[in-house]
């Protein structure tokens, strides 16, 4: 398997492996996206309102709850994360 993978890679342009890594970095933003604007609808509210109202304080800890606001702010440093990869991506063009 590994050197079917390094034969096909070796094969690979530049502009190939830019365009494979633009489609999946895409495609994390997309799914990313979605989180956030599940997790939107779902309090109301955008990310730093429900930090700020300290909603996971106000429903008792509980583990929906908490583990809805971890999901929310991995999905939102995803976001931010996979912006400044497709930058870094089209500065190199």
């Amino acid at each position: 398997m590994k050197a079917a993978l390094k034969k096909q890679l070796d094969e690979m342009t530049e502009d190939d492996l830019q365009h494979f890594l633009r489609r999946d970095y895409l495609r994390r933003l997309t799914r990313y996206r979605m989180m956030d604007d599940f997790f939107r609808k779902k309090y109301g509210m955008d990310f730093d309102i429900f930090e700020k109202t300290n909603v996971v304080q106000r429903e008792d800890y509980t583990f929906e709850v908490e583990s809805d606001a971890q999901e929310w702010e991995l999905a939102l440093d995803g976001i931010n994360t996979v912006k400044k990869k497709l930058k870094d991506l089209s500065d190199e063009n």
